[in-house]
């Protein structure tokens, strides 16, 4: 004779909805899980430098852009001697307070300290690959090894007349 009981429990309503609870849960552990990896991906592409540097040159473009994930995006203009092409350095600054650095210093030589960031997986973090974290204005202009021309204090600065 066939037990009726055990076979009908298993197609009861009550049955079927733990067996969906249990499939809930692992999907929503599962959900859990890769959005855990995600973050902690992302936080270590954004503390780890692949490379850090200086570039020295002229800032000639700088912007606060973005829809949705407003980040402050620039060019440098970098000369290595005079009369050569200019290149380009596109970069990147996530700190409001270097974004204030770099609007001040506008049109004058400077050397921006950046960090090379590699796989970061959307531009929201910033269009280029190198953020700046530190400006300084460049006073003096090597033209070549033993040979600097200094830059003359702008009018009106406070500096000593000869």
């Amino acid at each position: 004779m066939i037990e009726r009981g055990s076979r009908e429990r298993s197609w009861c309503p009550a049955a079927m909805l733990d067996e969906r609870g249990a499939t809930a849960s692992v999907i929503a552990v599962g959900l859990f899980v890769l959005a855990a990896l995600i973050a902690a991906y992302i936080w270590l592409v954004l503390s780890w430098s692949y490379s850090t540097g200086e570039r020295a040159g002229w800032v000639q473009k700088f912007s606060h852009k973005g829809w949705l994930c407003k980040t402050w995006e620039g060019e440098m203009a970098m000369v290595s001697m005079p009369g050569s092409t200019t290149e380009k350095f596109f970069f990147t600054v996530r700190d409001d307070a270097v974004a204030v650095q770099v609007n001040q210093v506008m049109g004058k030589r400077v050397s921006l300290h950046y960090e090379e960031k590699v796989g970061l997986p959307t531009s929201c973090f910033g269009e280029t690959r190198h953020f700046v974290t530190k400006v300084t204005a460049v006073e003096e202009i090597p033209l070549a090894p033993g040979i600097v021309v200094p830059v003359p204090p702008a009018p009106g600065s406070g500096a000593p007349k000869n």
